[in-house]
């Protein structure tokens, strides 16, 4: 899942409490200026800390008052020991992109992207008459796997259910997204960052003054995949999604190389919260670290409080959305691993580049971040074969379903072994498949582009791609929820509401029960041995698949008995 940085730093530092001193006493200001996140004690208010950060010689640049979630500008050395001094600060860590980081300006690979590692409510914004499906949807295995093409006689879903992609951005002009994009809702919660301190690339050059994107493009390809398998248009054009008649919001939070910074993902999920948004998809993880632990004795102290923070403010801030009505979406993982029984992380910190080490996690004291939550539904991977997929993470703590996710190596020894048609197509932006080399100046496809199955359409921006990720999977979950509330929801003019728990009732409830394989220990083909995985539990609930394959069909036609 992990594939698509962070306001907080490689290089933070924890902030002891104790009694305010006198004025003489308080550390010197010095350095050049730097950003902190700083978190506000339980009980204590962000206005309070603000007071408290303008005391101790910094400067607000943002605020989150539902999580007390601050980035403040200060002097880089003496202002962390002031705030110490402060009842009302929690913890406080640097945010500013530190330290060397050589090969930066590659896109970052993480646990949602493809990677590669060792070789029943009818409303009257609801469809009235059955849609077909679109030209390219003979081609999206996954879509006929749910039964969401034959969902789509019942419903393809209303208008009024806003579905948040958490991302790196959506790319508005695509035309199999246009028809769907809630451009009034969508926000762009990050900055670029064109160059760290030492003159390494990190997002590329400012396209847009004052280095921020507008609300309506994407300059990763990640967000505008996962949204065109969410809701792509049954427009009789190119593709569509699970649930084509619903709304598009870009909630960005995830820069365009693909790294997730705390301070935008916590604004993405409390403004989804406060906005009316029903269900959001999070195919990513809170950078820079894999696993937020506690007291790893691989990190420093400084590592150790940047951890702590992220775990406090990500769980605020997804109780938050829950607590609103927001249902949890998560990709579950790429790390082909049993997530109770998590392997050595040998990727953290991924921020800077090349400073991360070789960690020991303790299941009990290390959670990934968002999707470890408890109020979080997970999404596994599965291929066309129906098989777990190599790289999905897998086993019993977390996982909630499985969906399609695209499995390359799927159906070893036949001709379909390799194949990009494994894997899952979807929207994708012309400016970022010319950056990637897939298409030209001129926008022709390349013979590289052909070759790992690049779609181009006669209409402008109509440019598709197959990935592979449990970041792939989530969205189809994600579809399948929004046709969920789409029939049960209760609807109030322009706004409708479902419990989230209800919503994850139906979602469990309909999947289709799937057994693990026999034998229950699978070894992958050209995969490293500690890609060999083995499924616990039963047909009801296992590792591999949870509460097994979500399907869209029979969640619209049977999900209302789970809601009683």
């Amino acid at each position: 899942m992990r594939k698509t940085i962070i306001a907080v730093s490689a290089l933070p530092l924890l902030v002891t409490l104790m009694a305010a001193p006198t004025v003489s006493a308080l550390p010197q200001l010095s350095g050049a200026p730097v950003e902190f996140n700083v978190l506000t004690k339980d009980g204590a208010s962000a206005t309070q800390v603000e007071q408290a950060v303008k005391a101790a010689g910094g400067t607000i640049l943002e605020r989150n008052d539902a999580v007390g979630l601050l980035t403040a500008k200060a002097p880089a050395n003496g202002f962390t020991e002031r705030l110490a001094r402060n009842g009302s600060v929690m913890s406080a860590t640097k945010s500013q992109t530190i330290g060397h980081a050589p090969g930066a300006g590659k896109k970052k690979r993480d646990k949602d992207v493809e990677k590669e590692r060792g070789t029943g409510n009818k409303n009257q914004n609801q469809a009235k008459t059955p849609v077909g499906l679109d030209p390219l949807d003979e081609q999206l295995w996954g879509l006929k796997s749910i039964r969401a093409d034959l969902a789509r006689d019942k419903t393809i879903g209303d208008k009024r259910v806003k579905v948040g992609i958490i991302d790196t951005g959506v790319e508005a002009s695509h035309p199999d997204i246009a028809p769907n994009f809630d451009r009034k809702l969508s926000r762009n919660f990050t900055k670029d960052i064109p160059f760290d301190e030492l003159g390494n690339e990190i997002d590329g050059p400012c396209e847009y003054r004052g280095c921020v994107d507008p609300a309506d493009v994407d300059h990763g390809g990640h967000g505008t995949h996962v949204a065109g398998t969410v809701a792509a248009a049954a427009n009789g054009f190119g593709l569509s999604g699970v649930a084509p008649g619903v709304s598009i919001v870009n909630l960005r939070a995830g820069q365009d190389y693909g790294f997730f910074f705390l301070q935008p993902t916590v604004n993405a999920l409390t403004y989804a919260a406060d906005n009316g948004i029903d269900v959001v998809n999070m195919s990513f993880y809170v950078d820079p670290w894999l696993y937020n632990c506690d007291n790893n004795p691989a990190d420093t102290p400084e590592q150790q409080a940047q951890q702590r923070m992220i775990k406090t403010a990500m769980t605020r801030a997804l109780n938050y959305a829950h607590r609103k009505g927001v249902t949890l979406i998560s990709a579950y993982g790429n790390d082909a691993t049993d997530a109770g029984k998590p392997k050595p992380d040998t990727s953290s910190p991924d921020f800077p580049l090349n400073t991360a080490h070789n960690r020991t996690i303790d299941n009990a004291t290390c959670q990934s971040m968002p999707s470890e939550h408890p109020n979080v539904i997970n999404v596994s991977a599965y291929g066309p074969s129906g098989n777990k997929s190599d790289f999905s993470t897998y086993g019993l703590e977390q996982i909630s379903v499985s969906a399609p996710g695209g499995f390359r190596f799927d159906y070893p020894g036949t001709p379909w072994f390799k194949s990009y048609d494994n894997n899952i197509l979807s929207t994708y932006p012309q400016k970022v498949l010319v950056e990637e080399g897939y298409v030209d100046a001129a926008g022709n496809v390349t013979p590289g582009g052909a070759a790992v199955g690049v779609v181009k359409l006669d209409r402008p921006g109509a440019y598709y791609k197959p990935l592979q990720g449990t970041s792939m999977a989530a969205p189809h979950a994600t579809g399948v929820a929004a046709l969920i509330i789409s029939t049960y929801g209760k609807f109030k003019g322009n706004d409708v509401s479902l419990d989230p728990t209800k919503v994850e009732r139906v979602l469990e409830g309909t999947a289709t029960a799937t057994p693990c394989p026999t034998p229950r220990t699978v070894t992958y083909p050209e995969r490293p041995a500690d890609w060999t995985a083995t499924c616990e539990g039963d047909l009801e609930f296992n590792g591999f698949y949870g509460h097994g394959q979500i399907d869209a069909y029979q969640a619209i036609v049977g999900g209302a008995k789970f809601l009683k």
